[in-house]
């Protein structure tokens, strides 16, 4: 007989990380033409998808440019709070767990 030992081998289980909306809120003065440019740059999105979400952000009060990971979703809220700010307009960007 032979004294070969078996070995357990122990995998880590993997988790996707939670996720988190990052939400664009109505302002009486930022301009709807510089939202629809933010979802382009910063949430890659098309002139036709940014011009449905400004439209929801404009007519519910609140829309959501997307949804990622903690990290990535702060990163994209800084991105947009800097750029509005830069060019004077009030648009809030915030974000929420999903």
């Amino acid at each position: 007989m032979s004294d070969s030992a078996t070995k357990t081998r122990t995998q880590a289980a993997t988790r996707t990380p939670p996720m988190y909306k990052v939400l664009l809120l109505n302002d009486d003065y930022t301009p709807m033409d510089f939202v629809v440019d933010i979802l382009v740059r910063y949430f890659k999105k098309s002139e036709l998808e940014a011009t449905r979400i400004m439209l929801q952000v404009h007519h519910a009060g609140v829309g959501v440019a997307g949804v990622y990971p903690f990290e990535i979703a702060e990163t994209k809220v800084n991105q947009v709070m800097r750029a509005a700010s830069a060019q004077g307009y009030p648009l809030q960007c915030t974000l929420e767990p999903e």
